[in-house]
């Protein structure tokens, strides 16, 4: 296992974070199955475990916590909050009055006194940038939280945070977690500038976009995986950008194979290959699925081969961008851009 400094934190953390997202109801995944990848994740060397409030309502949370039971100051833990819990107006967003609500249930749910990495999963255009910065400064300096960060924010929206927190003398974000893969690149174009401007680390999720890097989704083969279960226009190939991603991982896929590497193993290091980006989060549902994945931990790619994936998926560029979750909200509400 490679490990890395997050951002300019002094923390040293591993290139491959373990993602709890598939714990629970949303990966079918035991409470046993969830210990099981812990274990063998901590015994490969990962030492970041990132999970959300907002997976299976809590369950990872309260499963991950299960799992680290009597290790917790080996690990490096990270949780989100901000997307929806409940139907209740109020319990949402990045006020002061949810955030502090909700980091409490989350330290119940995990069965620990602080987090790492607390990050705002998503920017809460309801909520100014000063509100937000300054509940999580008090949060920090009270010792329930020891960073904070952002998730999937558009670049300018990371610019202003920045500025924000410089004008009203606040704690900082130090770490961004955008969307990141062979197939989704525009991150390139304009988040990783942003972020190696500020110094921010950066822990890419998604980086085998959904399975369609995994080697289970190919031309002639039907597409059985967990994620086109949940989502399956996602991977409807009578779609003009699925048939683009589709065209794109046969050409990965002999790639990877005359370069001697899985496609996972392909996915994973050019991830890890960009200078911005600190770690790449796994999702495994599975012990096989984690050891599929943990065998790119040592994987560094060529500047031959990462040239070979620039000619099949050229820099900044995505391949499905509709399913980019950074978009501005003028784009998706037309009543945000009419007078």
């Amino acid at each position: 296992m490679q490990y890395r400094t997050l951002g300019r934190t002094g923390v040293q953390v591993s290139t491959l974070v373990l993602g709890a997202m598939n714990f629970g109801a949303i990966g079918r995944t035991t409470q046993d199955e969830a210990t099981a990848i812990v274990d063998a994740a901590l015994e490969a060397g990962i030492n970041l475990i990132d999970t959300a409030d907002m997976y299976g309502e809590g369950e990872s949370e309260e499963m991950v916590g299960k799992a680290i039971a009597g290790r917790r100051d080996d690990i490096v833990l990270a949780t989100k909050a901000t997307m929806p819990m409940g139907e209740e107006r109020n319990h949402r967003g990045a006020s002061r009055r949810w955030l502090a609500t909700e980091l409490d249930n989350s330290l119940r749910r995990l069965g620990v006194d602080h987090v790492d990495l607390y990050q705002i999963h998503r920017w809460d255009p309801s909520v100014s940038d000063e509100e937000t910065l300054s509940a999580l400064t008090d949060l920090q300096r009270s010792g329930k939280i020891r960073y904070f960060g952002s998730s999937t924010f558009p670049a300018y929206r990371v610019v202003q945070a920045q500025w924000a927190a410089r004008e009203h003398h606040l704690s900082r974000y130090v770490t961004e977690q955008p969307s990141y893969s062979i197939l989704q690149r525009g991150i390139e174009s304009h988040v990783l500038p942003v972020t190696e401007e500020y110094g921010l680390g950066v822990l890419a999720w998604s980086p085998l976009a959904s399975g369609w890097l995994s080697g289970a989704v190919r031309e002639g083969r039907e597409i059985t995986t967990s994620r086109s279960r949940i989502l399956p226009e996602r991977f409807d190939i009578t779609l003009p950008s699925n048939r683009a991603r589709l065209d794109a991982v046969e050409q990965l896929a002999r790639l990877a194979d005359e370069s001697g590497l899985t496609m996972i193993q392909l996915a994973l290091g050019f991830v890890t290959a960009h200078p911005a980006v600190t770690s790449a989060i796994i999702g495994p549902r599975t012990t096989e699925h984690l050891h599929a994945q943990l065998a790119a931990a040592d994987t560094v790619l060529s500047a031959d081969v990462l040239d070979a994936i620039d000619a099949i998926v050229a820099p900044g560029t995505d391949l499905a961008a509709h399913e980019k979750f950074d978009t501005p909200p003028a784009l998706l509400d037309p009543a945000l851009r009419r007078r």
